[in-house]
């Protein structure tokens, strides 16, 4: 088993349903998406970018679906949340799996996609 499938399925309920659908949505949703385990957490690359991750972060009821360039998204997608006094990331948090509006998810997943594709690279600040 990949490290990273051992992650997901290591995770207690109602964590590991979340994070199942999170990633088959971006699976799903771009077909070029890279999944990598680094960190010991899953992270979704374009290119040899990191684009998102997945977390649950200590002393928190919820999965952190963080956008590394979401500082840039934030605006656009009022969702993403800055948590834990981030510089660039922005994330949103799921504590369940209804939490998640698929339809912007979508949206949000394709322009963060883009907008990956267009930097040189992931990490600005």
């Amino acid at each position: 088993m990949k490290p990273v499938d051992e992650y997901f399925f290591n995770q207690k309920e109602p964590y590991q349903s979340i994070m199942l659908y999170v990633r088959s949505v971006i699976l799903n949703t771009l077909p070029g998406v890279e999944e990598k385990y680094s960190y010991k957490i899953p992270f979704y690359n374009i290119g040899k970018k990191p684009m998102i991750y997945l977390n649950i972060l200590k002393g928190k009821d919820y999965v952190d679906v963080a956008f590394v360039q979401g500082v840039l998204l934030e605006n656009q997608f009022p969702v993403l949340r800055n948590d834990n006094k981030r510089k660039q990331v922005r994330s949103i948090q799921l504590k369940t799996i209804e939490d998640l509006d698929h339809e912007n998810f979508i949206e949000l997943l394709h322009e963060a996609s883009s907008l990956l594709s267009k930097s040189k690279k992931a990490w600005f600040i």
